[in-house]
């Protein structure tokens, strides 16, 4: 059988990659410290054919054997959560990925790297296609994510160029679906939980500020897309259709069947007035494009909500 190593495997994205991965028949060995992710998130996977390792990897990374690809994905990703842990959050954008890298180059492995559309920053640029190198504040409170992400990418580069590194670079835009723990600061996950409180919406700014959200088996089908390619480099993984948040909020309303007001507050700094991806290079090579809706994925993520939540 294959065998992959998920960093951050417990996470939202990562226990997805994991439980796919299973299904395709791979060996996966999951690493995570749970300082952002769940172990429930993978009881599901426990038994035969899979591990989780708990461990930080920013220290170093503990795989015995070889492994045919190796996913980083091991970083908090929501603002509150890597605002809280700033420094953690860079350890892990550049110790994190060397050990990855160092594990990968061991075994001749695939290295998928879990990068960000935060790269682009406060983009001047719209859609944001790969050639553009962003609009970032590199000493402002959102750096500590930004910029361990752009070293990632530079670093995971410098292995390619230096060892012949067989490396992918997703380029994740905004993401959401079952597992995303409720109310974990990103905006959908906020949404959808307040809506089902009964509690007003929080609305940064006006609201007219624009994003794209994917939804979950639409980003893991382009992460392993991108895995399976022989492309080396990066590229946007992530859904072109572009909301205002008002209109987030009142979508995830309309599905939810919420009377919840909406409330605006200040916008926190640095957050971008737009941001949307060009997948225009994912078409060609990949053949992939995003397939669900954003009301069908925002009612099949409120459905998880409303069942299994509380196990999140």
């Amino acid at each position: 059988m294959p065998r992959a190593v998920v960093t951050g495997g417990a996470g939202f994205l990562g226990s997805h990659l994991c439980r796919t991965l299973r299904g395709r028949g791979w060996d996966v060995v999951a690493v995570d410290n749970l300082l952002t992710g769940h172990r429930a998130n993978l009881d599901d996977l426990l038994g035969p054919g899979f591990e989780l390792v708990e461990h930080n990897v920013s220290r170093d990374l503990p795989v015995d054997g070889s492994v045919d690809a190796v996913l980083h994905f091991a970083s908090a990703a929501s603002p509150p959560e890597y605002l809280a842990h700033p420094i953690e959050t860079l350890e892990v954008g550049a110790n994190g990925t060397r050990h990855a890298l160092d594990v990968a180059r061991g075994s001749g492995a695939r290295f998928l790297l879990a990068s960000t559309s935060e790269i682009y920053g406060d983009p001047l640029v719209h859609p944001q296609p790969e050639s553009y190198w962003g609009n970032v504040n590199s000493i402002g409170p959102r750096a500590v994510y930004d910029e361990a992400k752009r070293y990632a990418e530079a670093i995971t580069m410098a292995y390619h160029r230096l060892y012949g590194l067989d490396v992918k670079i997703a380029r994740i835009f905004n993401t959401y679906g079952p597992a995303l723990r409720p109310g974990d600061g990103r905006v959908v996950s906020n949404f959808l939980w307040q809506a089902m409180a009964g509690a007003p919406l929080t609305v940064y700014g006006d609201g007219s500020q624009t994003r794209s959200f994917c939804y979950v088996d639409d980003e893991v089908a382009g992460l392993l897309a991108l895995l399976d390619s022989d492309y080396n480099g990066a590229m946007n993984i992530g859904n072109p259709d572009e909301f205002t948040i008002n209109e987030l909020a009142r979508a995830v309303l309309d599905v939810t069947g919420s009377r919840s007001e909406l409330v605006f507050e200040a916008l926190p700094v640095d957050d971008p007035r737009q941001r949307c991806p060009d997948i225009s290079l994912a078409g060609r090579v990949l053949g992939w494009r995003p397939q669900v809706a954003l009301r069908e994925g925002l009612a099949n993520t409120y459905e998880w909500y409303r069942k299994d939540a509380g196990a999140a």
